[in-house]
């Protein structure tokens, strides 16, 4: 399913010092699948993809059928890991105009409630005005501050322009199952809703609803991407020995080159649909591993494009970085350099070759430019951009996170520093409750 390449960093570190992490990464996988170690009440993932059932997902591809047949635009709000998994998915697979083409076959994925922008809700809506559009409300609380308030704007908007049935009807909470504010509006209305698992953390939770919904609406085989995850599930296994497991030899190699001055990860792309797919990777990793004053700092970039930008800084800069390539094998398409009688361009010597040639051509180049230039990298092969390879390389993260978490030394599965924007941010509205923190806050101002 993937091709894990760290012949690049080992000019930086030996593989013996990354084979000597074996034992505690099995000590981790352990901890993990025991339930023994920091978070274990949140390793609702680990399993996920050989649990889902033909029923659940049964279910989950009717109520997107549902929304298909009555949107023309479909709202998924949330934010975080409520929305960037599915966003990963659908971006990466997604004709890059599918949005202009006059003739559509799914409706268009539009999303709220990750940021509070008075001119983005507001164009928004504007943009609503004349479609037929549904919502997907991903909140496990229904209380978060972006996703409440951008979700208040959508049902009333609904409402109004399609009614309180139609709206009933395309309007689908994915929340917690028992309480919350989500949940009690949910049940009162009479919406569709999935359930967010318990030990599900949201940054994990691409394989539950929160992701499944969106991306099976804008049209995309769920069985499959499911299917390559519960592959890889098995690949990065606790039985299957160190030296064969993804898993365990990016966990590894990460926190080596880390203990070695490396403090900045730097995952790169040569296709510009995996753009999403970097922005997921950021949260997974920054939220799980940016705890007690340590981990790595995770940073993306799109190439060839920001060699044009953050290349020179990547060649040269201060060397405390390392770069994570993602390389795609083959490509859904084909397209060819043509001759040019004048040939101008000087781009004659291109003819008749490939576009993904030059573009592989220039990751290599790049690869070879950068490990001379100080820069260690790690390769990431994968097949191609359908569901079965992201699913794929999807859970693989998700699985090297809980890994290199533990032997760093962090609970990977909460988020404590998450909360101190929000009480000041609560204090400086006035919620009610936060009186003393808003006194407080104000005297500092």
């Amino acid at each position: 399913m993937i091709n894990l390449n760290i012949e690049k960093t080992l000019g930086f570190i030996s593989k013996e010092k990354v084979f000597a992490y074996e034992a505690q990464a099995k000590a981790a996988q352990e901890a993990l699948e025991n339930g023994t170690g920091k978070g274990n009440d949140f390793l609702g993932w680990l399993h996920l993809p050989s649990s889902i059932t033909k029923e659940h997902l049964a279910d989950l591809k009717a109520t997107a059928q549902t929304l298909r047949d009555n949107c023309e635009v479909v709202v998924v709000a949330g934010i975080g890991g409520s929305y960037l998994g599915a966003r990963a998915v659908i971006e990466a697979l997604s004709d890059s105009f599918t949005w202009l083409h006059d003739k559509k076959t799914a409706p268009v994925i539009l999303y709220a409630g990750h940021n509070i922008g008075e001119d983005y809700l507001y164009e928004l809506t504007r943009y609503l005005a004349d479609k037929k559009f549904g919502v997907i409300n991903i909140s496990k609380s229904g209380t978060t501050t972006e996703t409440a308030l951008a979700f208040r704007l959508l049902k009333k908007q609904c409402e109004d322009q399609r009614g309180k049935d139609m709206a009933k009807k395309v309007i689908v909470a994915i929340t917690d199952a028992k309480k919350g504010a989500a949940r009690v509006t949910a049940d009162n209305e009479g919406y569709k809703s999935f359930i967010i698992p318990d030990n599900v953390g949201g940054r994990f939770s691409v394989l539950t609803p929160v992701g499944l919904l969106p991306i099976a609406v804008a049209g995309f085989d769920i069985d499959k991407l499911v299917a390559g995850a519960t592959v890889m599930e098995k690949a990065c296994g606790k039985d299957v020995p160190f030296a064969q497991n993804p898993a365990a030899i990016y966990a590894a190699t990460r926190n080596e080159l880390y203990r070695n001055g490396k403090k900045i990860e730097i995952l790169v792309n040569f296709n510009p649909k995996l753009h999403y797919v970097s922005e997921w990777w950021k949260q997974l990793y920054g939220e799980s591993e940016g705890k007690e004053n340590k981990g790595i700092f995770p940073a993306a970039v799109d190439f060839s494009t920001d060699l044009h930008s953050m290349g020179q800084w990547i060649q040269e800069g201060e060397r405390t970085i390392y770069e994570t390539v993602i390389s795609v094998e083959k490509t859904n398409h084909k397209l060819e350099v043509p001759t040019d009688a004048q040939n101008l361009d000087g781009l004659n010597f291109l003819a008749g070759k490939r576009v993904d040639e030059v573009n592989k051509m220039a990751e290599l180049g790049t690869q070879l430019a950068h490990v001379d230039g100080g820069v260690p990298n790690i390769r990431i092969v994968i097949p191609a951009l359908n569901e079965e390879s992201i699913g794929g390389l999807l859970y693989f993260f998700e699985k090297a996170c809980g890994i290199s978490g533990y032997i760093l030394g962090v609970n990977p599965f909460d988020q404590p520093g998450v909360e101190a924007y929000k009480k000041n941010m609560f204090a400086l509205l006035n919620k009610p409750g936060y009186e003393e923190e808003s006194k407080a806050i104000r005297a500092r101002l």
